[in-house]
Formats: structure tokens, sequence, C-alpha cells
């Protein structure tokens, strides 16, 4: 559906809260460059109007072609949505939909974002094949389904709570094995990649001191967060000699399989959109 005034293709992100998202200053910044007159909108959706709102794309009353979601709407949407694929299952949560075909179609691009931040500043990380995973939330099961998507054939997830890391391992399989915090530098001796989706760090919290020297020779440390640009972890794996990538990367090439589907352009990540988020970042 489009805009019957404008005739302009719109899409929205959908949240509660939904002003810190930067996805409006994503797709906003393809739309411009690409010469698209489309829309895309930052739109408050409370958990009791997530169903309306929902109809409303389906019935084209919204005008809308689709688009992302955030939390906390993640996981209740994929029982509103008509088709929903195999990575967002296995991930257990949707941050993309649209209309195809007369129905509402979900994905999650996640775990595309992650390899795809990987493949363009890291070449060639995939090539070894063990990986430690630290942390166990809801973030963790996109970098899972890249890792066993690449083939890595062991892939260690360690957490504070030990019954999380075993819920992932017997999610995705015999390749994924769970450990405590306090096996944490043992299950990094010979890996290829490090992957932090924890929090710890912000906000002053403490960091545990993990021995990334241990890992195999041209390792890489890498974290989902992206604000700092430099984690505390990344800011400990480059002090040990260890290349690192940050988190940025994740969120600007997880919005590029969304903005193809509403706008029907593959949209570029460059160095100019990276230094507008960080830009954006800064500023706030």
């Amino acid at each position: 559906m489009v805009d019957q005034e404008t005739q302009r293709p719109r899409a929205f992100v959908i949240g509660d809260p939904i002003s810190h998202s930067r996805s409006p200053l994503i797709h906003r910044y393809w739309l411009q460059t690409a010469g698209i007159s489309g829309a895309y909108d930052p739109v408050h959706i409370p958990e009791s109007d997530l169903e309306s709102f929902v109809s409303g794309i389906k019935d084209g009353t919204l005008g809308y072609t689709g688009g992302n979601v955030t939390l906390p709407h993640k996981q209740s949407i994929a029982e509103l949505v008509d088709v929903i694929d195999e990575t967002a299952t296995q991930i257990g949560a949707v941050n993309t939909v649209w209309l195809e075909d007369g129905q509402l179609s979900a994905t999650n691009t996640d775990s595309h974002g992650f390899s795809a931040n990987l493949d363009d500043l890291a070449t060639g990380w995939d090539r070894g094949k063990a990986a430690v995973v630290f942390g166990a939330g809801g973030a963790s099961r996109a970098i899972l389904h890249a890792l066993k998507a690449r083939e890595f054939t062991s892939i260690r997830v360690v957490n504070r709570t030990l019954a999380r890391a075993k819920e992932l391992a017997d999610r995705f399989g015999d390749d994924v094995s769970a450990h405590t915090m306090d096996e944490l530098n043992d299950v990094t001796d010979g890996a290829n990649l490090f992957v932090n989706t924890t929090s710890l760090g912000m906000g002053g919290t403490p960091v545990p001191d993990i021995g990334f020297s241990k890992m195999a020779d041209g390792a890489l440390v890498t974290d989902i967060v992206y604000v700092p640009l430099v984690t505390p972890i990344m800011a400990m794996a480059a002090s040990q000699g260890l290349a690192t990538v940050d988190g940025l990367g994740m969120l600007l090439h997880q919005a590029v399989p969304g903005f193809e589907k509403w706008f029907g352009r593959t949209p570029v990540v460059t160095k100019s959109l990276r230094d507008l988020v960080i830009a954006d970042i800064e500023a706030h």
C-alpha cells in the first residue's frame, strides 16, 4: 500500500518508547540519496494498541508497505502476522514486516546485520569455526543463528545464569555448549571469534578480566553494543592486541533487507551513513 494522497511508499518503526530509535535517520538518508519520494515514520504503539495497528496495515487503512518492530513488540507481533519465516522463528523475535501478496510477512534481520557487518569490516572472520558468545539474552539468539549459518562448529555460550545458556544450547543444537562465568577464560582458549552481547561495563558496571590473548592467531572480538562505539570489553581486547569491530555496522546492515522490501531498492551502507549516525550518537 502507498499514501493515497501522494502515492508515496510509506514504512514505519513501532515501539514503546520509540523516540530513541535511529531507524528513521538511516532510512530517510537512503530515501534521500536514492531520490525516492517515500516516507519512514516513527510510531509510538503501546502494547494494547498493537493488534489494531497490525489490522490497519493488513487492510490498507494505514497506507504502509511494512516496517520495523522494536521493543516490546518483537515477540508479540509474531502472533499477529500471516507469514513468519524460519529465521524469525528460530530467533524467536520479529524486527521486520512487509505486505506481500495480500499477506503480512515477517522476518528478523539481526542475524544478517551481524554477518554483513563483519563481512564488510573483517573479511574472513568466519574462516575459523570456534566462537565464544558472551551473554544469553534475547540478542544472543540472532548471533547464534548467524554463526550456525556460517557453519561454526564450536559455539561456547557464557552466561551468569547457566540455565539461560543451556536453553540456547538446547535450542540451537549440538555445536553449542553452555558455560558459567567461571569458565570464561577457559573457553576463550583457541577461539577465533568473541562476541559480546551483554551490557557489562555500561553505566560503570564491572567488567570481568578476560584473557583474549589465549584466542587463536588472527582472532576477532566484536560487540553488538554501539553506544559507546568502543565498549569497555572492546577496549580490553584491543589492549591485548586483538582486532576489534564495533556494533554500529550491525545496526546499519540489518536495515538493508527491510528497505529493499518496502521501497524496491537495495541500499548501500556507506561511510557517509556511518558518520551521520555517529554524529547523532555524539549529539545525544
